[in-house]
Parts: C-alpha cells; sequence; structure tokens
C-alpha cells in the first residue's frame, strides 16, 4: 500500500472539507430518516417546495408554478392598475432586479444557513429565493388583507400553510426581509413583516388555542419556524436535571386527587405547575392540589407542528423547551382513559377522532428523540 499516497488523499480531503466550513451555525436541516420512518407526513412538504432542500421532490412540481403566479401578483400590486401592459413591465423588471441584487450581495450568507451544501449555483440559488421570497410575500399579503380572497386555491392555501413551517421547507428570514422592503413595504409603509407572519401563519398553527402567541422583540429570527419558536422561549424559564424515572398518569393523578386546570394570563404558553392553596399565616396547604397546563389542541395538523419544533429543538442550538413540554405531556398520557380523563378536564380539546388515536399520537412524539435532560417543568 503505498501510504504517502493515502495520506497524500486524506489531507486533500481534509482541505475541501475546511473550504467548505460555514461562517456561521446553519439553521435549516433536512430531517433524518430514522425520526421521518415513524410518520413521513409530519417532515415532508405536501404542496409546495421552499428553499432547495425539497426542490426535486416530484410530488411537488405542481407547486412550482403556484408559485410563480403568486409572484406575478405580487408584482402586479406595485403597479397603477390604470398603466397598460407596456409600462408595466419596466416596472416590474426593475423591482425584480432590486430583490434579486439584495439576495446575490447575501448569498454566501443565505448558503451558511442550510446544515448541507447546496449544490445550485448562486444565480439559481439566487432566482430560487427570489420566486420563493415573492410567493410567501403574496401569501401573506392575501391572508391579512380582509379585501383579498384564496377561494380559487383552498385545499392549495390549507397544506401550504403547514408547508411553511417545515424544518426543511425553510429559506432565511433574511431573504423575506430583502424582498419585503423591495415590495411589500412599497405598498403599506406601516406593514410589519413579522405581523403579517404571524397573522397568517403561527396563529393558524398554534396548537395551544387559548394562549396569545407573542415573539421577544430582541432576538434574531432565523425563518418562519424560529419565529414560530420564539413564541414558545420563556427566559425566566427554571431547567432542572431530568429525573428518569415513571411519572403517574392523569388517571393515577386523578385517583391521588389531583385537579387539573387550564393555564391562564400566563408570561409563558407552556406553563405547567402544579399549585395548592394554603391558609393565610399557616405553612400547610389544604384542598386538592391542581395542576395547570395549556389548553392542547389534538387536530390533524398538532402533530406536525409539535414534531416540527421538536426536530428544530434538536438540531439547531436553542433551548428545548418544546421536546420538554413533549417529554411532560408523554408521561401523562399512556392510554386512552387519559385522554378521556384530560379531555373532561378540559385540558385537551380532541379533534382527530376516537382517544385512542390522540392517544398514540402524543405517545409518538418523543420517539427517537435526542435530548439534553434538561427539564422545565417541577418535578
Amino acid at each position: 500500500m503505498d501510504v504517502k499516497h493515502t495520506v497524500d488523499g486524506l489531507l486533500k480531503c481534509l482541505e475541501r472539507l475546511k473550504s467548505q466550513t460555514k461562517p456561521s451555525a446553519p439553521s435549516i436541516y433536512r430531517v433524518a430518516s430514522f425520526l421521518k420512518d415513524h410518520n413521513p407526513s409530519f417532515y415532508n412538504p405536501r404542496v409546495v417546495s421552499i428553499g432547495p432542500l425539497h426542490r426535486e421532490d416530484e410530488n411537488l412540481q405542481a407547486g412550482e408554478e403556484e408559485k410563480v403566479n403568486h409572484m406575478i401578483s405580487l408584482l402586479n400590486r406595485l403597479e397603477d392598475p390604470r398603466s397598460s401592459e407596456v409600462k408595466k413591465k419596466p416596472r416590474q423588471e426593475k423591482t425584480l432586479k432590486a430583490c434579486t441584487k439584495k439576495v446575490n450581495d447575501s448569498i454566501d450568507q443565505i448558503r451558511s444557513c442550510y446544515a448541507e451544501t447546496i449544490r445550485y449555483k448562486n444565480n439559481e440559488l439566487a432566482k430560487m429565493m427570489v420566486i420563493d421570497g415573492c410567493f410567501i410575500l403574496e401569501y401573506l399579503y392575501r391572508a391579512t388583507n380582509p379585501k383579498e380572497s384564496y377561494l380559487s386555491n383552498m385545499t392549495f392555501v390549507q397544506f401550504a400553510v403547514c408547508d411553511l413551517v417545515l424544518l426543511g421547507n425553510q429559506i432565511p428570514f433574511l431573504v423575506l426581509q430583502h424582498i419585503f422592503d423591495c415590495t411589500v413595504s412599497k405598498l403599506d409603509q406601516t406593514a410589519s413583516l413579522i405581523d403579517m407572519i404571524h397573522a397568517a401563519v403561527l396563529k393558524k398553527v398554534n396548537p395551544f388555542i387559548k394562549c396569545k402567541l407573542e415573539t421577544i422583540s430582541n432576538t434574531t429570527h432565523h425563518h418562519i419556524l424560529g419565529l414560530l419558536h420564539e413564541c414558545y422561549r420563556y427566559e425566566d424559564a427554571k431547567s432542572s436535571k431530568f429525573l428518569n424515572s415513571r411519572f403517574p398518569s392523569a388517571v393515577e393523578l386523578d385517583r391521588a386527587g389531583v385537579s387539573f386546570k387550564r393555564v391562564r394570563d400566563t408570561e409563558w404558553p407552556l406553563t405547567m405547575e402544579v399549585k395548592s392553596r394554603k391558609l393565610p399565616f399557616f405553612s400547610f396547604s389544604w384542598g386538592r392540589p391542581t395542576l395547570i397546563m395549556p389548553v392542547l389542541e389534538i387536530n390533524d395538523i398538532t402533530g406536525l407542528v409539535l414534531k416540527t419544533l421538536i426536530a428544530y429543538e434538536q438540531y439547531s442550538n436553542v433551548t428545548q423547551y418544546v421536546i420538554s413540554y413533549a417529554f411532560a405531556i408523554d408521561t401523562l398520557i399512556d392510554s386512552q382513559e387519559d385522554i378521556a380523563k384530560l379531555v373532561e378536564s378540559k385540558i385537551l380539546v380532541n379533534h382527530i377522532g376516537s382517544n385512542q388515536e390522540a392517544a398514540y399520537m402524543i405517545n409518538s412524539l418523543c420517539k427517537d428523540v435526542y435530548w439534553r435532560d434538561l427539564f422545565y417543568f417541577d418535578q
């Protein structure tokens, strides 16, 4: 064996990898197959591909035409409706040039947001970013403007809102901001990109139906999914080492005298804590202890949203609030009887059919999930 030849080959490999090292931590990942095996529909877009990771999926090619139609619609909004088609064309070209220039100037930063090497050339990636960014902004504009209508393609819209929060189906927030500055902000100088995303996407996918979503304004948002994750962040949440022992289920807690109550007026949507009444001037408690929890609506997209947030927390260097919540709710639910007890206590709202199906969905949240053993609830 030629040792020198082998060593030279390894050194070249190291140099190549070094040259590909990303300047900043990525925030957009392709979900691994071992996570997808349990339920691929939780991770794969259904109607529209955003960004490069699912771009070649044959099942999403019909959505490419829909994206271009949305881009044309957005560009047309910037025109005086009295203008002729001949006059509109130069203005549309000017807007596209402005969008493309901003994207091109940030192309290295855009590439660094993806965990894997993007094989598309710079001009191909820039074109993709502009089309996808325009599509998202037109979607947001229609969804937040009461004069607009999506009745022509409601099925597409219903699935698209879920596709926009998937981990592997993101484009960097800076792309959206660049294109927003070139388009929507010229239509309405008071418009806020974050407010539009909240109204058109985040509120629609939030499974905690009684909790108001708010973002922490002094943070950097990587993408739409990152913005959704920020809604469940709580800077004052205290963590502890997870105790790897069996917790009682909802039915067992009920038999032990614990009651359940939904969260009201809390700073953190994921709040879960046990409270007991105390007599004035005395240190001991009286009455039934109460487990206070957020109201979780279980519907067709609940598993998708929670699994997506869990995957984001697994892959990214963000605090694992949702994973901690998922482990907590999983310990409470062992069977359909536990679902029935929490539905009766108005902690759960079950819209997916049988209690057995709901229990299966909750119990599948933490399968193959790796976490850092930090628990954000009292044990």
